[in-house]
């Protein structure tokens, strides 16, 4: 290409070409040799294909009218003596074609050299293809309708510039920002603040990003907003800051959903912090206000606020539009369901916006529901009052008058239910907060109202424990003996003579991991109600430890701090109709798998084992102290059942009695259960009979249990290495499994559980590492590993990508758990059986 020579470059810059992808080819760009007197000497093929001139047109004239640019001969004679000196130039320049387009180009001029005795440069060069530019409409356009609102301000804070989404964020016009501060458009302390915030950006030319701040729009003067601003400086090419740049986000819903969230997290520690129901129904109305409204009022069913009065209105119960007797609830659909006020808060001082006071019968659902919204219905949103107020105008004057001088205008209902039980009303109101509730706001209030009526219903059972105190006896013995495939299981009680009245005797059969049975017997010291309740307390307690998967002797050592606990809550010299004077207990673990029986017992009768022979034992188990002694140690036996092996449990009162000691009564038990021919639940009748002819001053409780062998084709168990690559064969195995029992109705969420359990065991144990599949009753899936660490289940936040797994494991299983082994620990799910394999 012919270019200008040093002397023929006006006005082109001595700089890199600014785009240095397109590198220089000297095999393919244009190239002419060009004299130190700017004559052009030699001329290139590839020169003539770009600019059309052949080289007879060219070689011998000066390369200045190539050139399509001014001449500037001093910046050419500059350059040339710079290529004297051995270093090139390159730059830009712009040339003209033979036919007359001007076009630009990627210049390189080489070191100067001798030539035939003659100094030359070796001038080389390509076109510069054009590039997307943005015109300053295009820039415009995008500034002003940005989505993101802009700014800019001048070196003293005063706005120069904003664009159309800033002056509709703010709702204050352009005309009336431009040449004024922020402070002066937007008066307040989020001003303040952000002032100072831009001068420190001028000052230090550190940008501010992502700074958050909560204020109100001219454009919607009643709702707190929440924005989410960034702050630049603007500086010349120098450096000098000439001005500040701002963006501003609008974040308001991500504010709200946060605000929301917290209102219902918080809920669960503000209310319920007592058993007593209407301090529970106050502690929800002073929490709401005034964070979510200015007014709430909370109604109770009469029997709900009254624990005297009969139990609550079930849902279901009755024809639509009516409720059963007692509940306070009277005629038909258009009827009102009898309320009383329960709890109230406002921002007002005394809440003179309520029409009823704390204890009054309230009347009222929102209009037009009628009784049927407490049982059916959903919360109700009213963002504006004055839509419904005509209906309370007719209906109740007092309360219409409130609402108009109080300013009373938007509201939300939220029905109280707990456990399929109707409680109440809860009704949340705004005045002094000009902004009316929106569709937004009716979960966090259905959330809030449902915590808070599970702690209303709390209350209420607690408050009438003491009216079932007759009944509690009975009630607190098992109704079902859920032995599962591993036992077959019946019991007998028999109260004690009337007038001794009713004792503490129970037991229970507990399902536990693994396809194993817990059977429990205790015995409490003394008769009457205080015998019963105890009864029921240690009951549950040997309940909730055998969840947690102890071991017999690990069990009763809790239940025996339990008893020293409660009897050290009593006042000196004081016996509540709880107390506890003293008790025993055994604890047996049967497991179908192994046939073990693992025993521990506290000052309780050994069990009796009938073997499939006939042979009876009554196994010697180390006795341990009663509950309540403490500082002493309790120690397990194990036993093995083999299938068709009968073991019984019995209290104190089926061996013992007036005209005979223990040993004999222990005899003659075993003698009783070896009859033959008998169905288990006839043999328990019978022995009782034939043991106790004539009533007897003490309780009977007598649980029996025949074993079962659970098949070696219903358990599958295998070693997995302790290799992320091994999760995979484990899923495939358990797979094949579930086909061979028929299970493929479970395949994928099983594999799903398995993957996650092993991966965790891999991960954060030890190993060895064994997967164990049981099908019993359900379907078992275990892994053990020799770590003693439990994992934790968590609820992970929508930005993780992980923690998510227990959860699902949770969400897909009936129930899971951990229990603890001497070699470390076993992770275990259950999952329900589909109906065509049960």
């Amino acid at each position: 290409m012919a270019s200008a020579g040093p002397q023929s470059a006006p006005g082109a810059e001595p700089s890199q070409p600014s785009n240095p992808q397109h590198s220089f080819d000297a095999a393919n760009d244009a190239t002419a040799v060009v004299a130190a007197t700017g004559t052009i000497t030699g001329w290139t093929h590839s020169a003539q294909e770009l600019l059309g001139y052949e080289a007879t047109e060219v070689v011998g004239r000066p390369a200045g009218f190539l050139l399509a640019m001014p001449g500037d001969p001093a910046r050419v004679a500059g350059i040339a003596e710079r290529c004297r000196t051995g270093v090139g130039w390159s730059g830009v320049a712009a040339v003209r074609r033979r036919d007359g387009q001007r076009i630009e180009v990627d210049l390189r001029v080489s070191a100067a050299f001798h030539l035939d005795g003659r100094e030359c440069f070796l001038v080389s060069g390509r076109e510069r293809k054009p590039e997307w530019t943005v015109g300053q409409s295009v820039v415009d356009a995008f500034l002003t309708s940005s989505p993101i609102g802009l700014a800019v301000l001048n070196p003293q804070l005063r706005y120069v510039w904003l664009n159309d989404t800033l002056e509709r964020i703010g709702g204050v016009p352009r005309e009336q920002r431009v040449g004024r501060g922020l402070s002066e458009v937007l008066p307040g302390m989020a001003a303040d603040a952000i002032e100072t915030l831009m001068r420190r950006v001028l000052d230090t030319g550190v940008p501010v990003i992502d700074y958050e701040y909560r204020g109100w729009s001219w454009a919607d003067p009643h709702r707190e907003r929440a924005y989410s601003t960034s702050f630049f400086p603007l500086t010349e090419g120098d450096g000098t800051v000439t001005g500040i740049c701002y963006m501003v986000l609008d974040v308001t819903d991500r504010w709200r959903a946060q605000q929301r969230l917290a209102l219902v997290n918080d809920a669960g520690a503000s209310i319920g912090s007592t058993l007593d129901v209407l301090r529970t129904a106050q502690e929800l109305a002073d929490f709401a206000v005034p964070r979510f409204a200015d007014f709430v009022v909370v109604d109770l069913l009469d029997p709900v606020a009254s624990p005297e009065e009969p139990g609550p209105w079930p849902l279901g119960t009755g024809p639509s539009g009516t409720g059963p007797a007692g509940t306070g609830l009277a005629g038909g659909a258009s009827a009102r369901p009898m309320l009383r006020r329960a709890g109230m808060r406002s921002v007002r001082e005394g809440c003179p916006e309520a029409v009823h006071q704390v204890g009054d019968m309230v009347d009222s659902v929102p209009p037009p529901h009628d009784v049927r919204f407490l049982r059916e219905g959903e919360p109700v949103l009213i963002p504006v009052l004055d839509a419904v107020r005509r209906l309370w105008d007719v209906e109740q004057p007092a309360r219409a008058a409130t609402i108009r001088e109080f300013g009373l205008h938007s509201l939300i209902a939220v029905p109280m239910r707990a456990r399929d039980t109707v409680l109440g009303l809860t009704t949340f109101v705004r005045s002094v907060n000009l902004a009316p509730f929106e569709p937004d706001d009716v979960l966090p209030a259905r959330e809030v109202v449902a915590r808070a009526a599970v702690c209303v219903d709390n209350a209420r059972r607690y408050t009438r424990e003491h009216a079932a105190a007759l009944t509690l006896q009975r009630s607190l013995l098992p109704h079902t003996l859920p032995g599962g495939m591993a036992l077959d299981v019946a019991s007998s009680y028999l109260p004690a003579d009337a007038k001794d009245g009713v004792g503490g005797d129970w037991f229970d059969v507990i399902p536990l991991s693994g396809a194993r049975v817990a059977l429990v017997v205790g015995d409490v010291v003394g008769h009457g109600i205080s015998a019963a309740a105890t009864m029921g307390r240690l009951r549950t307690a040997v309940h909730t430890l055998a969840d947690m998967d102890l071991p017999p002797d690990e069990l009763l050592a809790h239940l025996d701090d339990l008893v020293l606990r409660l009897g050290d809550e009593e006042p000196d010299g004081e016996a509540s109709g709880t107390t506890v004077l003293g008790a025993t207990c055994l604890y047996a673990v049967y497991d179908p798998v192994t046939q073990l029986c693992t025993m521990a017992r506290a000052g309780h009768p050994p069990p009796v084992v009938v073997f499939p022979d006939g042979r009876v034992s009554f196994p010697e188990l180390p006795a341990g102290p009663p509950l309540g002694l403490g500082a002493m140690p309790f120690e397990t036996a194990e036993v093995t059942l083999p299938e068709g092996s009968l073991i019984g449990l019995y209290t104190n009162g089926l061996i013992e009695g007036r005209d005979r000691d223990a040993d004999l009564g222990m005899s003659r038990l075993g003698a009783s259960l070896s009859q033959c021919g008998l169905s288990l639940d006839a043999l328990c009748a019978t022995v009782v009979e034939q043991l106790l002819p004539v009533p007897q001053p003490d309780d009977v409780a007598l649980l029996l249990a025949r074993t079962h062998e659970l098949r070696a084709d219903h358990v599958v168990s295998w070693e997995v290495p302790s290799d992320p690559a091994a999760v995979a064969g484990a899923r495939a195995r358990t797979a094949r499994v579930l086909r061979t029992w028929g299970l493929e109705e479970l395949e994928t969420t099983t594999e799903l559980i398995v993957s996650e359990l092993v991966t965790n065991a891999v991960r954060y144990a030890t190993g060895p590492i064994r997967l164990r599949l049981l099908r019993q009753s359900v379907l078992i899936c275990e892994v053990s590993d020799a770590s003693s660490t439990s994992p934790r289940l968590r609820h992970a936040r929508t930005t993780d990508e992980g923690g998510r797994g227990l959860f699902l494991v949770a969400q897909l299983t009936r129930r899971w758990g951990t229990r603890y082994t001497p070699e470390g620990k076993i992770i275990w799910t259950e999952q329900e059986l589909p109906a065509t394999a049960t």
